[in-house]
């Protein structure tokens, strides 16, 4: 006999058919789902002083381009398109097309590039997977990637005077850091609250890695590395991120000056804002029934992202207006969700985003964010991904969704299912 909260639930189902539907449907499998076959990243490390600082963003895709190439055990004559996400690099469409000749891919498979910032990785998932639908190609490549080493980010360029005089457009002047004490100030962000967020995603970070939960995200990167002091150069492969603070605690966050004591409340601060760092990430698309007809495994489906525009000037909470309506479009509620990877651009906007959502802390960046691991802005979208398709096999759960914010304001989400 059915319980009083058994039938409750089938009351509700009736009377909201979409959403009681929403989670049931995405899980259901279909020819025509954009699946992915496959996805990897490189570790993440610290630009400048890491493992990767010496390595170009065309070696850095070389490397997970040939072992996506290896581990796919695909033919690469069958990878039509490859779509690298990248916000800093100059030559951007050279290094992209180089880089997929020279890791042994053939010259039919083309290249493009991806440009919205922070989610340029996530962009790339979207601009494959909606080309698989339209029927442009089967077979597709998404890659986020940032040499932030070599490339790095000065912010924005000069400005015409229509943008400067407008009170919106002007917004986008402003440093991100600015960005981070306006969402702090306006939405009364504290600092004890930050450095609690970002304590939280280095302790996550942390066990993640001692218990090893990443060993099937990451793919070693073998480089030239140039040693600071003696400026030798050895080979080395680097295996593991580089940026994770081991015993980092609120107190010891505390502890550290204001990052722009020029702004106001001034709580942002280097251990509680995302690190500059180098990396890469890459997702293979193609539909279920093309999966199983070349003997792919599959491991996850995409079932969709879209993107909202907000102020510049807050841009860091983006997430909070993106995840509703990805939820609402893909008939979701936030309980549906086991995992959510939300960028962890400043502890400003990531505590306001939990808060305001309603989430569930334990469920948002299980393994660490971007201030624990590193955010190379054109990489981290798609990084998101493979964390949370691995993550979700680790708890044995299937729904989650990533989301970025966006430097310009916007926010971008999406959502993605295990299959384990």
């Amino acid at each position: 006999m059915a319980s009083a909260g058994e039938r409750l639930s089938t009351v509700m189902g009736h009377l909201n058919p979409s959403k009681a539907s929403g989670k049931s449907k995405l899980l259901e499998k279909n020819p025509d789902d954009i699946v992915i076959t496959l996805a990897v990243r490189t570790p993440l490390t610290k630009a400048r002083k890491g493992g990767l600082k010496d390595t170009p963003l065309d070696d850095l895709l070389i490397s997970l381009l040939t072992s996506v190439r290896e581990k796919s055990k695909l033919d690469p004559a069958l990878v039509e398109d490859v779509c690298v996400g990248n916000v800093l690099a100059v030559g951007q469409a050279y290094a992209a097309r180089s880089a997929v000749l020279a890791a042994g891919f053939p010259i039919t498979t083309a290249a493009s590039v991806a440009n919205r910032f922070c989610s340029s990785g996530l962009l790339a998932v979207q601009n494959i997977a909606n080309q698989i639908i339209a029927g442009s190609i089967d077979v597709g490549l998404a890659v986020g990637a940032e040499s932030m080493s070599t490339t790095p980010d000065n912010g924005a360029p000069p400005m015409s005077d229509k943008v400067l005089n407008h009170p919106i457009a002007s917004q986008n002047t402003q440093p991100m850091g600015q960005t981070s004490e306006n969402v702090a100030g306006q939405f009364s962000v504290t600092r004890q609250a930050m450095d609690a967020f970002a304590a939280s995603s280095y302790q996550k970070a942390e066990k993640a890695q001692k218990a090893g939960w990443s060993a099937d995200e990451i793919v070693p990167v073998t480089v030239q590395w140039k040693d600071p002091k003696t400026g030798q150069v050895s080979v080395k492969t680097i295996t593991q991120d580089d940026g994770i603070r081991y015993g980092t605690t609120a107190e010891s966050l505390g502890k550290i000056r204001a990052a722009f004591p020029q702004w106001s409340p001034s709580a942002t601060t280097g251990g509680n804002a995302s690190q500059i760092t180098d990396g890469a990430a890459a997702v293979l698309l193609m539909k279920r029934s093309r999966a199983e007809q070349l003997g792919q495994p599959i491991v996850g489906k995409f079932c969709g992202a879209t993107v909202i525009g907000l102020e510049p000037r807050i841009m860091g909470i983006g997430p909070s207006i993106a995840i509703p309506k990805i939820l609402e479009k893909t008939g979701l509620s936030i309980s549906d969700v086991d995992v959510f990877e939300i960028n962890e651009a400043f502890a400003s906007m990531g505590v306001y985003c939990v808060d305001k959502l309603g989430l569930d802390p334990a469920k948002v960046n299980p393994r660490g964010g971007a201030i624990a691991l590193g955010h190379p802005l054109g990489c981290t979208g798609a990084r998101q991904v493979v964390t949370a398709l691995s993550e979700l096999r680790r708890q044995d759960k299937r729904i989650a969704v990533t989301s970025m914010c966006v430097g310009t304001g916007m926010g971008m989400a999406g959502v993605f299912v295990s299959e384990h």
